[in-house]
């Protein structure tokens, strides 16, 4: 009984050890919220590529840093009209739009939560409002 309790206790530690990724935004709410007067950055992947697993896990900590900066997954294999649109041809991708809409920077592969972090500055994230347009 106490092995099996033990065992138990290991396997639930574990799965709370194992690092969150960011949630899957759906397209549509991307599509909204683009040219509303804020900058938006969106990754587009997949929740089963390794290298999208990374980023995921990368730009949920980001997330907690800037919570009020309007950052995204899209899931290539659930939103294809998005991945289509985004013109998006290998993952992980990385986009940023400015507040008009207007995409400004395209990455593919991994970027380290720095790097992001000056995507931000670049691109005016810290000067946008802190509010989200619906």
């Amino acid at each position: 009984m106490k092995t099996i309790l033990f065992i138990l206790l290991l396997g639930f530690s574990l799965v709370q050890a194992e690092e969150q990724m960011l949630r899957q935004t759906p397209y549509k709410i991307v599509q909204d919220t683009l040219a509303k007067g804020k900058p938006i950055f969106v990754e587009a992947g997949s929740d089963t590529c390794h290298s999208c697993q990374i980023m995921g896990k990368t730009l949920y900590k980001v997330t907690q840093k800037y919570p009020t900066y309007n950052i995204n997954f899209i899931n290539v294999k659930d939103e294809r009209q998005g991945a289509l649109e985004f013109k998006i041809q290998m993952i992980p991708t990385q986009l940023i739009f400015d507040k008009k809409g207007k995409e400004v920077y395209r990455h593919v592969g991994i970027l380290t939560a720095s790097q992001i972090e000056s995507l931000f500055i670049k691109y005016g994230f810290n000067k946008a409002p802190t509010f989200f347009s619906e």
